[in-house]
């Protein structure tokens, strides 16, 4: 199991407030969906619905397609994604490096529906990530059975919480060694982060795609009877911060987010308000002026969603300083991708005043 790096962001030390990076791009598949498809995998092989030699099919241009195609590929399996038409180059381009099929479709809404088309043709299995965000397992311990340090224990029946190959493995596709062993869920992102820390940070800020991070994070946080708030950062165009806000579960803006990996133009089905404590909507130049703030302190490059929560951590230390508080706050790294070519400069020259002066100016 691969236990990913905190890294340091450095604050003024008189404010006694923390702020760290939970590097989920250093995952072997480099994507922060890597947990979630390690799960996924993991729940339709013990189910019986991925065979021997069979393909997957999934709709995605995003992070859950590159964790995908890492895990098909160490199976053996054939992966297909169903991407839009005008997904860039470099993406499809980082999807085939993993072992993907790219099949571009228009138009971008329709993918879903293409790929449910395409795995009933091909009589492959239809891997929705949205519908699986619910199969990482938030107490933080192992929950499916037939899986074994991380083989596929053989013998059972579709359904009854073994797989039922026989011998349980696939040619090629031991999963050992960091990728699918433990069960659904495995090591747990918020437990991860607080053995790193050594004490419970004050907030934990994340990203919503599927919503599956945060509602893990959340459900951890409230099962475990921590102090720690969560977060979600949530870019332009999202539904997710006016449907939390107004606690409409069905809310849709009908707009694309431009920030890859995150935000959605509807509530999706893994989203959970209640295991999170503050939405906070960014704007997605202050995600790119939060990025080269970044880069230029520390020399950590970094994409959008990362940019996203960036800001909204620092939103955050502007809060606690206001009120006296102090301890860490921690940001979910999802990505080392690409961010929207915006005029981000005003954002980045904030964060820099904030660290000389402490106060926390936000352009308007």
């Amino acid at each position: 199991m691969v236990v990913t790096p905190l890294r340091e962001v450095p604050l003024p030390p008189e404010w006694g407030i923390g702020l760290s990076l939970k590097d989920e791009s250093a995952q072997p598949s480099g994507s922060v969906k890597h947990r979630l498809l390690r799960a996924a995998f993991v729940q339709a092989l013990a189910a019986g619905q991925i065979t021997e030699g069979g393909t997957v099919v999934m709709a995605s241009a995003g992070p859950a397609a590159v964790a995908g195609a890492y895990f098909a590929r160490m199976l053996g399996l054939d992966f297909v994604v169903v991407v839009p038409r005008s997904t860039r180059p470099e993406k499809v381009a980082a999807i085939e490096a993993a072992g993907g099929r790219c099949h571009p479709y228009h138009p971008p809404a329709a993918i879903y529906q293409e790929a449910r088309r395409l795995a009933a043709d091909t009589g492959g299995f239809h891997l929705d990530h949205f519908a699986a965000a619910h199969a990482i397992d938030w107490r933080g311990v192992t929950s499916t059975d037939g899986v074994r340090g991380g083989k596929v224990t053989g013998g059972g029946h579709a359904g009854d919480g073994s797989a039922g190959y026989g011998d349980g493995v696939f040619r090629g596709g031991d999963v050992r060694g960091g990728a699918v062993e433990g069960g659904a869920g495995g090591g747990h992102i918020a437990g991860e982060i607080f053995e790193q820390l050594g004490r419970s940070p004050e907030w934990i800020v994340a990203g919503a795609g599927t919503g599956a991070t945060s509602a893990t994070i959340g459900r951890f946080l409230r099962y475990h009877g921590y102090e720690t708030r969560l977060a979600v950062a949530d870019p332009e165009n999202s539904a997710y911060f006016p449907g939390w806000a107004s606690g409409v579960s069905d809310y849709a803006t009908g707009m694309p987010s431009r920030i890859e990996g995150i935000g959605r133009p509807r509530m999706e089905p893994g989203f959970l308000p209640s295991a999170i404590d503050l939405v906070v909507p960014v704007p997605d130049a202050a995600a790119v002026g939060a990025l080269a703030h970044l880069r230029a302190l520390t020399g950590i490059a970094a994409g959008g969603s990362t940019g996203t929560c960036l800001w909204a951590a620092w939103r955050l230390i502007d809060r606690m300083r206001a009120e006296g508080r102090r301890g860490d706050v921690v940001v979910v790294m999802g990505d080392a991708g690409a961010a929207p070519v915006l005029d981000g400069d005003a954002y980045a020259a904030a964060i820099g005043r904030f660290l000389e002066t402490g106060s926390l100016d936000v352009p308007q």
